[in-house]
């Protein structure tokens, strides 16, 4: 059975190529333009359209769910969307003023009762 090596083929797309103004639409039509050029394989000195090298034979013990597609719509940051995403850290906790032990806000720069700067 032969099976198309998707996962192989976009990260090396997506490794020699830059997305800098790219649109999604953009980028997939790139990168089924990139799939069809001619490719020289130098075992068989002859030219091939680039998705046949990742067309892979695999015999039929090898278990399929390897080969199925990705189906988790659920949506994973990375890059520079990570810290927005994060859970929120612990709430620091309320301080006290250290001038006139009044209880204060968290991230409280000035006592509202005595009017001291904090540290």
């Amino acid at each position: 059975m032969e099976i198309f090596n998707g996962r192989a083929a976009t990260e090396e797309y997506m490794s020699t190529h830059s997305l800098t103004f790219s649109t999604p639409e953009m980028t997939l039509k790139k990168f089924a333009l990139w799939l069809g050029d001619q490719v020289n394989v130098p075992e068989k000195n002859k030219t091939v359209p680039r998705l046949m090298m990742y067309i892979n034979d695999v015999d039929n013990q090898t278990n399929k769910s390897d080969f199925l597609p990705d189906t988790d719509e659920s949506f994973k940051p990375s890059g520079a969307v990570t810290d927005m995403f994060k859970e929120p850290s612990q709430v620091a906790a309320s301080t006290t003023c250290y001038n006139c032990n009044r209880l204060l806000k968290a991230g409280s720069k000035f006592c509202p009762k005595c009017g001291s700067k904090q540290r």
